[in-house]
């Protein structure tokens, strides 16, 4: 064998060798080009099927410009040339059309519409390019492309995607994400796999994973194949399903209950201190609730305006704030009004009520009749999927932890300090706590500003699920008032049950009855419950009470 010893001829053999390596890439090269013109070129078929096939053909070839053609196609802008066939992708200017090569992705100058032929496209030829399309991104470095791709494949499968969902499967980091991959790969067999075994281990992926989604799709496969093995182990996953689902709808019901529940004992515990120890039927209460959404919208814009990066903050400072705005009204409201009508309901009723039409329209005044927009932080937004399509919201499971704080902090200040003492006392006997040198009167004011200032802690909270609008009061103020008599008047511990126990009979009786018609039911339900204990649940002890 001749050996090469100098550099000349060193280099030499490196030249023919880069020659044929780039000689061999550049030939690949072009024969990809090649067979993706060939493709590209069958969209402008004659026949309709014959383009959903070429659809399936681009999506397939992987090539690198297939989505952006599909793309182009499903608007309406891809053109042949007249003279050659050749594909373009287009934009109109004027009275041209701006042409770019749809194989080489190239600029080709421009042409006048008569020189052009539409490539046509119908409605299944649309739903074709979707589902490519959907197949293309399978695929995507974003997360969320990739779920709407999965999403997208799973409602119109096809055996083309089975080899770009195995890839997308074994890359998926996002645990969510693969769970939907092989669901999606599972609907794929199922539809166009070739032999029983092949549908049969289909069926048992999906019958893992509990979603109504799979739920629709086995029914569908039971109606279709009409009494075969095939229908009967769908038959079999479905009614497992069916068991999974109606367990975690259960759920879902109980954590939409607490949710409620939790709102109504925000509403209503402020108004089981006043009613509780005061004896008032304060029906301003729902417009100290919206005092402080109001409050929070303000701080908001503060933040928004001047601190921007600390918006996150901005509701843990509006808690106080919201606190002692509507405290303040709270004592106003005792010292200018209530404390002249004590031992008159009927007057205090109708007086309150006339205050909250005036706060309304003050309201209205100062921000305007339309609802604002509150937002919420970071760390309130967003939800989890769990399983069988419940979803655990952020912001309605802060607002349950929320108001069980809340409930802590009032049961701390009523066991453990001399004000808490002072309000029991006067609630078990008001004379006899008189007597013994207590200002009942100043215990008066500081309970009414106590429960008013919850009142608008409430509205903190309620500002995050709900309008903020001068009406925000009048949604929860009687639901607020069933909360307090069911639970037992003053008792926290009762407004705490009588709260979850409403709202979670109401959610569970709304999918048979309506909302509507389950909120008379419950209303009814409790006035024959106060005909049968007029005290409510649990009932305060105190010779006051008893007389």
């Amino acid at each position: 064998m001749a050996r090469i010893a100098t550099l000349p001829g060193r280099l030499a053999a490196l030249g023919v060798l880069l020659t044929v390596v780039l000689g061999g890439a550049l030939s690949a090269h072009a024969e990809d080009a090649r067979d993706f013109d060939a493709l590209v070129a069958g969209l402008n078929a004659k026949s309709f099927k014959s383009k959903i096939k070429a659809v399936d053909a681009v999506a397939a070839s992987g090539h690198e410009r297939a989505a952006d053609v599909l793309a182009v196609f499903l608007g309406g802008k891809l053109f042949a040339r007249r003279s050659d066939g050749r594909i373009f992708m287009t934009e109109r200017s004027g009275g041209v059309y701006l042409l770019t090569d749809a194989v080489t992705g190239a600029d080709a100058g421009q042409a006048p519409g008569k020189k052009l032929r539409k490539v046509r496209v119908n409605n299944r030829v649309r739903v074709a390019i979707r589902t490519a399309l959907g197949g293309l991104t399978l695929l995507s470095p974003d997360p969320a492309k990739r779920s709407a791709a999965a999403d997208a494949v799973f409602k119109s499968p096809n055996a083309g995607f089975l080899p770009t969902l195995e890839a997308a499967i074994a890359r998926e980091t996002v645990e969510k994400i693969k769970i939907k991959l092989i669901m999606t790969r599972a609907a794929v067999q199922l539809k166009t796999g070739k032999t029983d075994g092949i549908k049969l281990t289909a069926i048992g992926t999906l019958s893992d994973l509990a979603t109504p989604a799979s739920r629709a799709l086995l029914a569908g496969v039971v109606q279709a194949e009409g009494g075969n093995a095939i229908s009967e182990a769908a038959a079999g996953a479905l009614a497992g399903i069916e068991r999974k689902l109606a367990f975690w709808n259960a759920v879902g019901n109980i954590f939409q209950g607490l949710s409620l529940g939790s709102v109504l004992l925000l509403a209503a515990v402020g108004l089981a201190i006043t009613f509780g120890v005061m004896g008032v039927i304060n029906m301003a209460h729902g417009e100290l609730v919206m005092l402080g959404a109001y409050t929070t919208f303000v701080i908001q814009e503060i933040f928004r305006t001047h601190f921007p990066d600390l918006f996150d903050w901005s509701i843990i400072v509006a808690l106080p704030c919201a606190f002692a705005v509507s405290g303040a009204f709270g004592i106003a409201i005792e010292r200018g009004i209530i404390r002249h009508l004590y031992g008159r309901p009927l007057e205090t009723l109708l007086a309150t009520w006339g205050l909250s039409l005036v706060l309304q329209q003050l309201v209205r005044s100062v921000f305007g009749p339309t609802n604002r927009e509150v937002g919420s932080p970071s760390w309130m937004s967003g939800s989890m999927e769990i399983a069988g399509g419940f979803v655990l919201t952020f912001n309605r499971a802060w607002i349950i932890l929320f108001s069980l704080l809340v409930l802590a902090a009032l049961i701390v200040v009523f066991k453990k300090t001399a004000f808490g003492l002072q309000m029991r006392a006067v609630t078990q006997n008001r004379a006899m706590a008189g007597s013994m040198g207590i200002r009942t009167g100043w215990v008066d004011a500081m309970t009414f500003g106590l429960g008013a200032g919850i009142a608008g802690v409430a509205g903190v909270a309620l500002s995050q699920i709900d309008n903020v609008s001068p009406n925000l009061g009048q949604a929860y103020i009687i639901d607020s008032f069933m909360v307090v008599v069911f639970g037992g008047v003053g008792n926290l511990w009762g407004t705490l049950v009588g709260a979850f126990t409403l709202g979670i009979v109401n959610k569970f009786l709304e999918p048979f009855a309506g909302a509507v018609l389950a909120k008379i039911l419950v209303l009814v339900v409790i006035i024959l419950f106060i005909q049968k204990r007029p005290r409510g649940l649990f009932a305060l002890k105190g010779r006051a009470v008893e007389n």
